[in-house]
């Protein structure tokens, strides 16, 4: 791969671990808020349980479609484990082409909906369901595109990495 593209990645991968970071202070300062004024001054406010919702769904999903890494993803990889270079490959390949028929299946219908949902706003903070519920059609597109992308290396490049359970995301 070129040098500057993979430079640019790592830069861009570096902002969305940023943004993710500061996605979760802003939660964590509104769930200490929401202590504060619920516990503490005993006045309740319903705006900060919306936008700690709000966050967590952009946290989860921003950081699955673009932060964390293919072989930090939870899986169950026993079966992989005791596969040959070629098995995995194909394992792969299977499991690629069917995340990425159903994801591409299931856009129009995400797309439609998400488009639909401008009709309503969060009930504290009036933020439409639309523009909330936009970072879903960004990580299926991600998603495609990764796995497309990962796909192409499987087939043409290298094999998935092989099983090791010496590394923390081995599951040991």
């Amino acid at each position: 791969m070129d040098p500057r593209l993979r430079t640019i990645g790592g830069w861009l991968y570096r902002r969305g671990e940023n943004a993710l970071a500061l996605m979760l202070v802003a939660m964590f300062a509104a769930f200490i808020l929401q202590i504060v004024f619920r516990y503490l001054l005993n006045l309740p406010i319903g705006w900060t349980n919306e936008i700690s919702v709000v966050l967590w769904i952009w946290i989860v999903l921003f950081g699955a479609a673009f932060v964390v890494r293919e072989d930090e993803e939870i899986r169950f990889d026993l079966f992989l484990a005791a596969a040959s270079a070629r098995a995995r490959r194909v394992m792969f390949l299977i499991t690629a082409a069917a995340l990425v028929l159903l994801y591409a299946m299931s856009f129009p219908a995400v797309l439609d909906y998400v488009l639909f949902m401008k009709v309503q706003k969060t009930a504290y903070l009036k933020i439409r369901f639309d523009w909330l519920f936009s970072i879903y059609v960004v990580f299926v597109i991600a998603i495609i595109v990764r796995y497309l992308w990962l796909s192409a290396q499987a087939v043409w490049g290298k094999a998935p990495l092989d099983f090791d359970p010496t590394k923390a995301g081995s599951g040991v």
